[in-house]
């Protein structure tokens, strides 16, 4: 489920990445179009579905910077300070364990690394989170995402400094910029 307003903060996110990019989750591609043409960028999913989609995406848009793999955030098959920007959009409301996911993802983060997440989580408004609660049965069970993650923390336990927070929708949606000492 893509909400147009959403590519307005894709492109805000993807416009403060640079190097050697690692996009986590990289779903069916509605990233691409947004990457700079001077990054190399690394695009996993565990999805197959997914990342065929993707890579329909990427040959239609005729990107010969973009590679996608086949791999799960839990255990990425990457060397320890590998990537020079890490982006999730989306991402970690989905995956089983995200600590494990999160220290993955800081564990490929060359030191000095930005990591960029622009991700949907619980509130810190307790009036906001009824609604969420509301419809986290069925949105957990058509989507298999969660509304009630608290993903900004879950970046902070997994290692990360935040530096930036955005909060583009009230603070259910926040674009998250950490950074890998």
């Amino acid at each position: 489920m893509e909400i147009r307003a959403f590519s307005k903060y894709r492109k805000r996110a993807l416009s403060l990445v640079r190097g050697k990019v690692l996009e986590i989750g990289v779903g069916t591609g509605k990233n691409l179009p947004y990457y700079p043409k001077d990054v190399e960028v690394i695009g996993i999913d565990f999805s197959r579905n997914m990342l065929k989609k993707a890579e329909e995406r990427r040959r239609k848009l005729r990107l010969e910077n973009v590679t996608l793999l086949y791999m799960d955030a839990q255990d990425l098959e990457f060397e320890d300070n590998t990537f020079d920007t890490i982006v999730s959009t989306f991402v970690f409301c989905t995956v089983p364990d995200p600590i494990k996911g999160l220290k993955e993802a800081y564990r490929v983060l060359k030191p000095g690394g930005r990591a960029i997440f622009l991700e949907h989580m619980k509130s810190e408004s307790k009036l906001l989170n009824v609604p969420l609660y509301l419809m986290e049965p069925f949105i957990r069970t058509l989507l298999g995402t969660s509304l009630l993650r608290e993903t900004q923390r879950n970046i902070e336990r997994a290692g990360f400094k935040i530096e930036k927070v955005e909060n583009l929708f009230y603070d259910i949606v926040r674009l998250i910029i950490a950074t890998k000492d």
